[in-house]
């Protein structure tokens, strides 16, 4: 989140002061951000998987009987 934010900010003064590299520098701060937050998200999803309630879900395992 910092990352998106900084970069956001970045990206506002460079247009403001019209230096498209400042610009640039925080556009690509924002989409480093998204990728890191994407990668915390999966991390967490793989170490917490979903129980499927539905018993249809073809991707639910069976318990064994």
């Amino acid at each position: 989140m910092k990352d998106k934010l900084t970069g956001k900010a970045e990206e506002l003064k460079g247009k403001v002061t019209g230096d498209k590299g400042e610009e640039l520098k925080g556009e690509a701060r924002q989409k480093a951000g998204e990728v890191k937050q994407a990668g915390k998200e999966l991390a967490y999803d793989a170490e917490h998987p979903k129980d499927s309630e539905d018993p249809n879900d073809p991707d639910r395992e069976d318990e064994a009987e």
